[in-house]
């Protein structure tokens, strides 16, 4: 499914979670990195923003939808796509790269969540090597000195895996570069996923997250920050459909 606006046109190339598993193992075991986006509609209204964040998403060579309303687009396009949230990638992409013998960076947040979530993931995956945890400072510039300088210390450690808890678009922006220059890592931009955790963030309750209603306990978490988000979402997803449908009759 490709969704198309201004600035951008993005392909979720990896629609079910086992074409993921196969695609990250296969590169892994093969000293191929890669850069991994996950789609959903905030996504789509800051492409449409922002030319850089844009120019950053279209360097990611896989990407997977990230939001039910990104999954029933699709659906209207003709594409049967499986939902991959950034936060329920992180212990299936740690138990990979376990299997293949690959270590792990932890990118964002705080020092206090990475080291809480670098004894989860161990928890959860016992064999999980975890090679460094670096929080970046307050203000950090995906694109400054300071991040070129991180970069390096995650490929001196040995991380072939790199977790990236930034926030869009930072951490689309951070991967992008960090790929160009290391392709030999694979970076995975995963949000919240690493405070979720170590229990810094609560994520919504399975049965909230089953029925698709995760936005509204997550707006009613936080209404002064969330409602503006799922106003915007709300904005430009009746483009996005209308497209779907032409590309479905395009197809036929």
């Amino acid at each position: 499914m490709r969704f198309r606006g201004r600035h951008y046109s993005i392909n979720i190339n990896i629609p079910t979670l086992a074409k993921l598993e196969a695609e990250v193992k296969d590169r892994l075991s093969n000293g191929r990195g890669f850069a991994l986006a996950t789609m959903n509609v905030d996504h789509l209204v800051k492409l449409g923003q922002s030319k850089e964040f844009a120019d950053a998403y279209s360097k990611h060579d896989l990407v997977v939808a990230d939001g039910n309303p990104v999954v029933w687009v699709a659906k209207l396009g003709g594409d049967n796509l499986e939902l991959i949230t950034g936060s329920d990638q992180v212990v299936p992409l740690t138990r990979w790269a376990t299997q293949t013998g690959t270590s792990i960076a932890l990118v964002g947040s705080t020092p206090e969540s990475l080291n809480k979530a670098a004894d989860g993931l161990r928890q959860l995956v016992p064999e999980a090597e975890i090679a460094c945890c670096i929080s970046p400072p307050f203000g950090f510039d995906p694109e400054g000195a300071p991040a070129g300088e991180i970069l390096a210390k995650v490929h001196a450690s040995g991380a072939r895996l790199c977790f990236l808890a930034l926030g869009a678009p930072k951490q689309e922006i951070f991967a992008a570069r960090g790929y160009e220059h290391f392709p030999d890592i694979g970076f995975a931009s995963i949000g919240a996923g690493l405070d979720f955790i170590a229990g810094h963030q609560q994520r919504a309750p399975r049965w909230v997250r089953r029925i698709a209603m995760e936005w509204l306990w997550r707006m009613l978490s936080n209404p002064k920050r969330m409602a503006k988000r799922y106003f915007d979402c709300a904005v430009v997803l009746p483009g996005h459909m209308s497209s779907a449908l032409s590309q479905r009759k395009s197809d036929q």
